[in-house]
């Protein structure tokens, strides 16, 4: 096991390189500065029309499903688990970049959602509107850069089967579960080759499983109709507690801003050398950070995709509210509370559990309530992203074998079996296996972002200039 993790955190190591995170921050910075900050100037509009539906647009759910479909896929354990671990491996600073990363990566989600309805089609056989980076690649770039778009889309698969869509989310459900029901793990069961695991992860594992089949059959309507349901629920939910957390230990605020901006660019001196240098601070706060909002990545086109809207520019901005949710809101509050508490620094604890010692510790709640707390924003967040990258996936799948439904039904039941197996696999080779996926899908993507940058700025231009924002 020790051979293979090894060989994983090398392929990690050279996925996740210094020319990768430039490609990413490059592609965010260029958006930004071509189009005048506009994940600034025109946010407080994005928001208005996060939660106001074009009125006779084409598509299949309205804009608010289609941010919904997309949030449930980025709101999950890399709010709660990945800040963890961007924290507990590259410092207080891998916060700093993680919020860096999503502030360009605000553009780069807006780039995505407004190609995504300028070249989206729409397939007469299944009735579905598909679009997403698959379809920009070919339909902008050309036909000759079809083997590009192909290989996106079979990382695009491999991401939901082995990385964010599956392992990482049940693995995190199934840590909280037992975190909270059995943490001494006092009553265990022996599977034959596998290992002894808490009751309370195998059951959790088979009502998971059951409850993800039963809505993957429903398709898209009933994946964006759970999650307009759970996904503000939940993040509202998540959000009033971990600003509840925040002013109950309002004075030490100021000593955790200090240490995230000295740990981003001096690690050494918060950490005392412990964690490492200012480059694994941005690595993994980089890689944690797309991770959890997907900027660059090119999954949230393919819902946005979806999205009932005459206007690339409006579904651009509504999707850019995402990366601000989720990271610039959502992980920025996770970190703190992490920071704060000082629960990075404690020895032993891994992934969800950092995040669960730092509610115990700095909520005003008896600690029991405060892991139940967790545990239940944990499983709804995962338990919709695990949904949401059934549908990218499907797409991705779908894109390659020209539309055909019975490969699609064979790997929606593989999907499901990596649900039901995903709680018995270790914590850092799931992370490190989801991270590498997440890069192999961001180059194609960001050659296509960088490549169509023109026609995304022309468009945006062109829609403002017609007063079509009024």
């Amino acid at each position: 096991m020790n051979g293979f993790m090894s060989v994983l955190t090398k392929i990690d190591d050279a996925v996740w390189g210094v020319p990768l995170m430039v490609l990413i921050l490059a592609g965010g910075i260029l958006l930004t500065v071509r189009m005048r900050f506009l994940q600034t100037r025109k946010l407080p509009l994005a928001l208005k029309w996060m939660v106001r539906n074009e009125e006779g647009g084409k598509g299949e759910v309205t804009s608010f499903a289609a941010l919904c479909t997309a949030l449930s896929a980025t709101i999950g354990t890399g709010n709660i688990v990945g800040v963890a671990t961007a924290v507990g491996t590259g410092g207080p600073g891998a916060l700093f970049w993680m919020v860096v990363a999503a502030f360009f990566g605000m553009a780069t989600k807006y780039a995505e959602g407004l190609l995504a309805i300028k070249y989206r089609e729409y397939d007469s056989k299944t009735g579905h509107t598909l679009g997403g980076p698959f379809y920009y690649i070919e339909r902008g770039m050309g036909e000759k850069w079809k083997w590009l778009a192909k290989l996106f889309a079979f990382f695009g698969i491999c991401v939901g089967l082995f990385g964010i869509g599956t392992f990482s989310q049940v693995n995190g459900i199934a840590s909280a579960i037992q975190g909270f029901f059995d943490p001494d793990r006092q009553t265990t069961v022996t599977i034959p080759h596998i290992g002894t695991y808490s009751w309370a992860v195998v059951i959790a594992s088979l009502l998971l499983t059951l409850t993800v089949a039963l809505v993957l059959i429903g398709g898209l309507k009933r994946i964006a109709g759970v999650s307009q349901i759970i996904v503000p629920f939940m993040a509202i939910i998540y959000i009033v507690t971990t600003v509840t957390l925040v002013v109950c230990n309002i004075t030490k605020i100021p000593s955790a801003f200090a240490e995230i901006v000295v740990g981003a660019f001096s690690p050494k001196a918060i950490t005392g050398g412990v964690v490492g240098s200012m480059l694994v601070a941005m690595q993994k706060g980089i890689s944690r950070g797309i991770f959890s909002n997907e900027a660059g990545l090119g999954s949230a086109p393919i819902a946005a995709a979806a999205a009932q809207t005459n206007e690339p520019v409006r579904q651009g901005l509504v999707s850019m509210t995402g990366t601000f949710i989720d990271t610039i809101v959502i992980c920025t509050l996770t970190g703190l509370s992490i920071v704060t508490t000082g629960a990075w620094k404690v020895e032993g604890l891994e992934g969800v559990q950092v995040t669960t010692y730092a509610f115990q510790h700095g909520l005003p709640f008896p600690a029991r309530t405060a892991s139940f707390i967790l545990m239940i924003c944990l499983i709804f967040f995962a338990f919709t992203t695990i949904l949401g990258w059934d549908y990218y996936s499907e797409r991705c799948l779908e894109y390659m074998t020209n539309g055909r439904t019975k490969p699609i039904k064979v790997y929606r039941w593989l999907y499901i079996l990596a649900v039901f197996i995903g709680p018995y696999m270790t914590v850092k080779a799931v992370w490190t296996i989801a991270d590498i996926f997440n890069g192999l899908m961001a180059i194609p993507n960001m050659i296509a972002i960088f490549a169509l940058s023109g026609v995304v700025v022309k468009e945006t231009r062109d829609f403002f200039r017609a007063g079509k924002d009024k």
